[in-house]
């Protein structure tokens, strides 16, 4: 029996918010932290130059204490051919080359991989504070970028490299040719992570934390800096390419720091020595083959993290893939096919 004091139920307007029902949590997405590194690891260009590098490295860093010799101790007979003590011979002052080679590459890939460390955080801070604040800010620091863009960088190098040549302030001499190519190196990948910056920073994302009230520190590295890790990489492998080129180059010519023994040494001795007019290669053929391999290892993992953060080609190896196990219907002019949403 219906009590007839009892308050009848309110009628329930589907457009009032409050008696709507509370929707479904979403469901949780999976976890994708380790995702682009699984992907590297199973490109093939990213397999074969780790590998490459990784020869490099363990040689730089055990191969001096396997040899028999120091980098300058004299080992024999000046430009003795490649075999029995001298796995790839002695240059035309008689020290062993396979020793100089060891010993070249911590030298070498130390100052490449700072370079190529130093070159990426300026350009990260610079590119990226250029590219939030636009404005006065940003015209002022792309004309910074554009200033030393535009400047030929071998030009600026060889005067820097022969202007700091006896030092500067408390930096020691081994480190002259690292500032000097930071110096020249900095500004492209401060141009790539600006234009990087001036998309991210009108996504939804940047505009829920501005509302959110974090500050622009915060959400300059701790919501966009995040999303720019692939290109982050990218250019601190494309930098440190350039350093271990720069590098032997310049000392190559003669403007670096010829006391220490680096792969670019090597080919500024071989050069002195006149190891190309008497026909002496295996002075200065292992140190270029070096300086190469290392640059294409570099490049391929360069080429291989393009592959996996780059949404173009994302696209079209999945198409390619889809096109090559989708079943194509027979009696259309254009394929159909009817599996390419399977991937």
């Amino acid at each position: 029996m219906t009590n007839p004091l009892a308050m009848p139920d309110p009628v329930q307007d589907p457009d009032d918010e409050l008696f709507l029902p509370e929707p479904p949590a979403p469901p949780t997405p999976p976890r994708q932290r380790f995702r682009s590194l699984r992907l590297f690891l199973h490109n093939r260009k990213a397999v074969f130059g780790m590998v490459i590098l990784g020869i490099f490295v363990l040689g730089a860093v055990f191969g001096p204490h396997l040899t028999e010799y120091g980098p300058k101790d004299f080992a024999g007979r000046p430009n003795v051919k490649p075999g029995g003590d001298h796995y790839l011979g002695t240059d035309g002052q008689g020290r062993d080359v396979f020793s100089q080679m060891v010993w070249g590459a911590r030298e070498t890939l130390r100052n490449g991989f700072l370079v190529g460390f130093i070159t990426t955080v300026i350009g990260a801070v610079i590119g990226l504070t250029a590219g939030y604040f636009r404005g006065l800010v940003d015209e002022l620091l792309s004309l910074v970028m554009n200033v030393f863009l535009i400047i030929p960088s071998l030009p600026l190098l060889v005067v820097l490299a022969a202007f700091l040549a006896d030092g500067f302030w408390i930096l020691p001499d081994s480190m002259i040719v690292v500032m000097v190519l930071s110096i020249t190196g900095w500004a492209w990948p401060a141009r790539v992570m600006r234009s990087q910056m001036l998309s991210l920073r009108e996504k939804d994302f940047v505009s829920a934390a501005v509302v959110s009230g974090e500050s622009r520190t915060r959400i300059i590295f701790s919501e966009i800096f995040p999303n720019m890790l692939n290109i982050v990489v990218t250019s601190f492998l494309g930098s440190t390419v350039y350093a271990i080129g720069a590098e032997a180059g310049l000392e190559f010519l003669g403007l670096g720091n010829i006391s220490k023994t680096t792969w670019g040494t090597i080919l500024y001795w071989a050069q002195n020595n006149s190891a190309l007019l008497l026909g002496a290669w295996w002075a200065f053929v292992p140190a270029g083959l070096a300086i190469a391999l290392v640059a294409v290892a570099l490049v391929m993992m360069n080429y291989a993290m393009d592959e996996i953060s780059n949404p173009r080609l994302i696209a079209q190896r999945e198409a390619k893939t889809a096109l090559k196990n989708a079943v194509v219907k027979n009696g259309r002019a254009t394929p159909v096919l009817s599996h390419a949403n399977a991937n």
